[in-house]
């Protein structure tokens, strides 16, 4: 989520920055007042950094995720045939306008442990199929399909934003799906321009899949096996 919004919006680039640089600081400070209880004092100082642009990225997050969340049902339910219903949610840490109460709150946590326990830095994603946390309880076909799902909707998301498409990187992509979902996961990617990496092409040409360059790699030395297929 960091990487893809650090590319479209650099606002946010700004803002992560300075939280990171800020709570870099508070751990240190954390830290030192071990030794140098006086400085104790100075802790609102990093906590009025972080809540300034925990805040902000708290709320751009929500946003991607809302935004990304609308892209890959439809995506996800065409490399499914329709089969997977797919849901992404934001799960912070903590609500922003709950963020000065817990930093207080778990002061003395904070300074026993010597770093910061909350703010959007323990932030996470919960990503369900049918209901089903599939982190935990996905198959590997499961969380590989939901991965892709997941990166045809960046693609999808970035070329809303900047009016650019992104080139797709897929590294043996097609060893973990089963052929039904191999076949409607390379039926999604007619539009978008992908470099592959597998361990042989017999699945793209049993779909019919248009390769437009095939390099084969043997003992280190790449050779040139077709300009067209």
């Amino acid at each position: 989520m960091d990487a893809e919004l650090c590319q479209i919006d650099k606002i946010y680039l700004s803002d992560l920055t300075n939280y990171n640089k800020a709570l870099n600081q508070r751990n240190a400070l954390l830290k030192e007042i071990i030794y140098k209880p006086e400085l104790k004092e100075t802790l609102s100082i990093w906590d009025e950094q972080l809540i300034n642009y925990g805040k902000k990225i708290i709320t751009r997050r929500q946003k991607f995720i809302n935004d990304i969340n609308i892209i890959v049902k439809d995506i996800h339910s065409k490399i499914t045939n329709g089969k997977e219903n797919i849901d992404v949610s934001y799960d912070p840490n903590i609500e922003d306008i709950f963020f000065l109460d817990e930093l207080v709150k778990n002061k003395e946590k904070d300074l026993r442990f010597c770093q910061t326990s909350v703010g959007p830095h323990r932030d996470d994603i919960k990503i369900t199929v049918d209901g089903i946390d599939i982190r935990k309880f996905g198959s590997q076909g499961q969380q590989r399909t939901c991965a892709l799902s997941l990166k045809l909707s960046e693609i999808k998301l970035v070329e809303d934003t900047i009016n650019d498409k992104p080139i797709l990187l897929l590294d043996d992509v097609l060893s973990e799906l089963d052929k039904n979902r191999q076949s409607d996961l390379l039926d999604n990617l007619l539009d978008t321009q992908t470099i592959i990496t597998c361990t042989g092409i017999d699945e793209f040409v049993k779909n019919r899949f248009k390769l437009n360059t095939v390099y084969k790699v043997t003992n280190g030395s790449i050779d040139l096996i077709t300009e067209e297929q």
